[in-house]
């Protein structure tokens, strides 16, 4: 059974002004987005059509510069410069470090981020009223990571050597030290592969499955995400039962995830930037949490693999795939 997700506002009202409610006839909105996978991304396509929903559609009223910055993560200063010579309105965008070039590149165009936490990262130091030009969506990442891993633990009974898939340009050493101790309390060890380009992710791939682990954590990294079918194909090559951070990656076949819905979240920015577009201002905007997680498990996959996954997880699980 799955329940149903949904992003919260803390301590404030989900209703938008009434003064910000006015689209301007006649007029072109631009929009900047720079994320991590190319535009065809099926979350893409919620983003947009909750757009289009709300009456700005590209093509005719919108008007969309596009930047995809998975394969080219040195390049993201160069996007982000790109989307404010071309003078968007509103710049969407992921990721803790691409949102710090956005706000270096531009102290004027609005940014709508969609980031682990935004609070935490420091890129605003106030939810309910957010400063400078910045606000989106915390997915609150750093607070599921420990679970996911209580969750692939107890998905591969007497599993005692884990690999740990983690991206040095995402993932402090503070936070693997956290995640390793919690391992180690339930007696399990860690291999740790780093990766700081996306052509690095095959061999670390390789490297997981010949330090004798049997199962793989993927700390989440926009990066992981944009080459997630990648990691998927070898993951099933090797028999590596991999929990992974979004529910849609599990049911695009991979073994678990546990975090809040994409589709939702993506939702929620595109509403935001919608507000922007119709006026309101971003201290206007709160910054919205993931309030609402969500377990899917992929036996189809497990079974291919050879896992019986507990029974006891299994009814925990707001959607099994068999």
């Amino acid at each position: 059974m799955r329940r149903r997700e949904f992003i919260a506002l803390m301590g404030t009202s989900v209703a938008w002004p009434f003064a910000a409610m006015a689209q301007q006839p006649g007029r072109i909105y631009r929009l900047g987005c720079l994320l991590s996978s190319p535009r065809d991304n099926p979350v893409y396509i919620v983003f947009f059509d909750e757009l289009r929903r709300r009456g700005f559609i590209d093509g005719q009223n919108l008007t969309v510069e596009f930047r995809a910055y998975a394969q080219h993560i040195d390049l993201i200063p160069q996007f982000a410069a790109e989307l404010v010579k071309a003078r968007v309105d509103v710049i969407m965008t992921s990721g803790d470090e691409t949102v710090r070039a956005v706000q270096q590149a531009t102290k004027t165009i609005s940014i709508v981020a969609l980031v682990g936490d935004m609070l935490g990262s420091g890129l605003v130091t106030s939810l309910a009223r957010p400063d400078g030009n910045t606000t989106g969506v915390s997915i609150l990442t750093y607070e599921a990571e420990g679970k996911r891993q209580d969750i692939l633990i107890e998905a591969v009974p007497g599993l005692r050597l884990m690999a740990v898939l983690t991206d040095v340009n995402y993932t402090s050493a503070a936070q693997l030290d956290e995640l390793q101790k919690a391992a180690r309390a339930h007696g399990v060890e860690f291999s740790i592969h780093r990766v700081a380009r996306a052509e690095e992710i095959a061999a670390a791939m390789d490297s997981a499955q010949a330090s004798g682990a049997t199962a793989l954590n993927i700390v989440s990294s926009p990066l992981f995400y944009a080459h997630r079918h990648l990691i998927m194909e070898r993951a099933a090559a090797a028999h590596l039962p991999t929990i992974y951070e979004f529910p849609e990656t599990a049911e695009e076949g991979g073994f678990a995830a546990y975090g809040p819905r994409q589709s939702t979240l993506f939702e929620a920015t595109a509403r935001q930037v919608v507000q922007l577009f119709r006026g309101s201002k971003v201290a206007d905007i709160p910054v919205e949490q993931a309030t609402k997680f969500e377990l899917v498990i992929n036996l189809k996959t497990a079974n291919a693999m050879g896992i019986t996954v507990p029974a006891t997880l299994v009814a925990r699980a707001d959607k099994v795939i068999e």
